[in-house]
């Protein structure tokens, strides 16, 4: 039989991280296009991001029929935040700059590529990356590149690069917190072993 869940985090309810989970405000909007394999994934850090920031959604698919009516958002400038050679590094606004809207692609590096190749009009918005970033807190897997972090730790720079001296470090509690749950659960033996190399 299932563990009962948390409805909001999607959590088991032994480990639900409502509690932690900030109420941010920003200029900026985030919108987050969920590769469906990343749905039920235990460490879903965009979920995370989500729930924390008041002007964000999160979309799980694959093709995004709506995105049209969803980068059309009055009073934004749609922007992809992905690497690429034409990418632009965020830095914060000018006072009267009309903010962003700031379309975070989830899922491995592959999925993503995908979710832009299936999504046309995404592989065509203007893109923008992070400076230098401080290295992933995420200490369960193996950054692929320097410079690599999860989706919640991704947002969490952008929106310190675009809206400071705000700072949005309070989406990191519940990531930490999930992070130390899923450290505590396997264990120090196995966590050492297979994950400190």
């Amino acid at each position: 039989m299932p563990r009962p869940t948390c409805s909001r985090c999607q959590r088991p309810l032994g480990h639900c991280l409502c509690a932690l989970t900030p109420d941010l405000d920003s200029r900026t909007r985030v919108l987050i296009l969920q590769h469906p394999s990343e749905a039920g994934h235990a460490l879903n850090t965009a979920r995370l991001a989500a729930l924390g920031l008041a002007n964000a959604e999160l979309r799980v698919g694959e093709v995004f029929d709506d995105l049209p009516q969803w980068l059309a958002q009055p009073g934004y400038r749609a922007c992809l935040l992905f690497p690429g050679d034409d990418a632009v590094a965020l830095t914060a606004y000018a006072p009267a700059e009309q903010p962003l809207l700031l379309v975070v692609p989830d899922g491995t590096w592959r999925k993503a590529r995908k979710l832009l190749h299936l999504n046309p009009l995404l592989a065509g918005l203007p893109r923008v990356s992070l400076g230098s970033v401080a290295p992933s807190r995420y200490r369960l897997r193996k950054a692929p590149g320097e410079g690599a972090l999860s989706t919640v730790e991704a947002i969490v720079a952008a929106l310190d690069a675009l809206e400071a001296p705000q700072r949005f470090e309070a989406l990191l509690k519940p990531f930490d917190a999930l992070i130390d749950g899923q450290i505590a659960a396997m264990g120090d033996e196995v966590f050492t072993r297979n994950h400190l190399r």
